[in-house]
């Protein structure tokens, strides 16, 4: 898929290779939407992956004393998503993020990557386009600021130059009395592309809004705002009235286009709705409702932290092995830097157990522990593993006692198949880390990226509670 994969180990070093290597290089961090893009060869010209994901200090949120909110370039979905500065000032983009993908997806997919991917179904744009984010370019030549308005050309178009990465995304906190709702309308809870999408961010005195921003997503071929609603918005109470008026004005920003997932007048229809359920949220302060105080992260024992960058750059090619720890015990593998991380395992570790079932992300048969959290192997380039610690279902027993969830997966008749159950087992595994104790809300946000197609969740999730209360 790429002939050559780099790990550097300063951002310096990732300014010069992409000056040296232009437009047949990307940066990757979790690469969910490119491994995809590579392997369906939609992107014929890249052949160089520069992978930073072992910088140090790339992904933090913080506010500095400028009063500006700041989401570095290794930020994932799940950092997001728990992330108590953000619940506080900018809630609609914790939400979204929450509702990307499953806790697999959002462990290796950044905010930044969704920015850069630019599809207008992409779940994170609105929220930050609603508060006035703002995008720091970093090339060779110098750095430069484009407010995320501008940033856009058309659908997967933007105004980066092929020498330039995302260093920060930025935004100012927000005035008191701002409070923010997003909606997300998919074909299905969880794993699902919008058929739209809607950030409401209401700057209020009391019931009264001083200043409304209201972004609409998958019904243009860019992100819009309902410029309309927003001035319509302003200077009144939000009675039901207002909101049903101004949820009606909305549309009027909206431009839909038929495709597989909806009609154009349904999705015009559903922005209506969105942005009504929006506003009426807001107005009766239960924008929260349905968000989990917590939510399941599937990090483990301890929160993952970006691992240390190596003392020198690495670049993988034909013939330059790769060398990990799966399971405690050290590999190495001359071939596979093409691969994913999947096939790595499966094709030259011969460890079988973890399942191809739809090699795009979508059913987590590939579940595996990458650094202690859990990812998709599908969607992790191979090179990844040199120097990481990777545990697969083999490596959950300890010797010849089975590890209790898979104790509990015998009793309780947890198999039918049998397919998906190495996912789910390292799934739950990493649940009943992060949380020894977990609710049945809480294994359900552990299996949303897990995909059962005989049907056996009742029992799968009998199990997880059986293990847990042994302790």
């Amino acid at each position: 898929m790429w002939k050559q994969y780099y790990t550097p180990n300063s951002v310096d070093q990732v300014l010069g290779l992409l000056k040296d290597h232009g437009a047949a290089a990307r940066v990757v961090a979790g690469a969910t939407d490119l491994i995809l893009e590579l392997e369906r060869g939609l992107r014929p010209g890249v052949e160089v992956l520069i992978d930073i994901s072992r910088l140090a200090g790339l992904d933090t949120i913080s506010v500095d004393q400028k009063g500006w909110i700041h989401v570095g370039p290794l930020v994932t979905h799940n950092h997001v998503a728990v992330s108590p500065v953000l619940a506080e000032n900018a809630f609609a983009l914790a939400r979204a993020c929450w509702e990307v993908g499953a806790p697999q997806i959002r462990n290796r997919g950044t905010v930044a990557g969704n920015l850069i991917t630019a599809s207008p179904a992409n779940d994170s744009i609105p929220p930050l386009m609603a508060l006035g984010a703002v995008l720091q370019l970093e090339s060779h030549r110098g750095s430069r600021r484009v407010p995320l308005a501008e940033f856009y050309t058309g659908v997967r178009r933007t105004v980066m130059q092929p020498d330039e990465w995302l260093a920060d995304i930025a935004f100012p906190v927000p005035e008191p009395g701002t409070r923010s709702a997003f909606y997300k309308l998919a074909l299905r809870r969880a794993q699902a592309i919008s058929v739209v999408n809607a950030a409401v961010v209401l700057e209020l005195d009391g019931r009264r809004v001083r200043r409304a921003a209201i972004t609409l997503g998958s019904v243009a071929p860019r992100i819009v705002r309902a410029s309309a609603a927003e001035d319509f918005l302003a200077g009144k109470e939000l009675s039901a009235a207002v909101v049903l008026e101004a949820a009606r004005q909305a549309v009027q920003a909206a431009r839909p286009i038929d495709d597989l997932r909806g009609s154009a007048a349904y999705r015009r229809d559903m922005v209506e709705v969105s942005v009504r359920r929006c506003l009426r949220a807001l107005a009766a302060g239960r924008e929260r409702q349905g968000f989990p105080s917590v939510p399941v992260t599937l990090w483990g024992r301890d929160e993952p932290h970006v691992r240390q960058a190596p003392s020198r750059p690495a670049v993988h090619r034909a013939g330059t092995p790769i060398e990990t720890t799966i399971n405690g015990q050290p590999r190495r593998f001359a071939g596979g830097q093409d691969k994913t991380l999947l096939r790595l395992l499966r094709e030259d570790g011969l460890l079988v157990g973890t399942k191809e079932g739809c090699a795009e992300g979508e059913c987590g048969a590939c579940t595996v522990l990458l650094d202690g959290m859990a990812v998709m192997a599908c969607m992790v380039p191979a090179p990844r593993a040199h120097g990481a610690r990777i545990r697969t279902v083999e490596g959950l027993a300890d010797g010849q006692r089975l590890h209790p969830l898979q104790q509990a997966f015998v009793e309780c008749g947890a198999v039918q198949c049998g397919y998906c159950t190495p996912g789910f087992l390292m799934s739950g595994a990493a649940l009943l880390e992060e949380r020894p104790h977990p609710t049945r809300g809480d294994i359900e946000q552990a299996f949303t990226g897990n995909l059962c197609r005989c049907t056996g969740y009742y029992s799968i999730v009998e199990a997880v509670e059986r293990a847990a209360a042994r302790g």
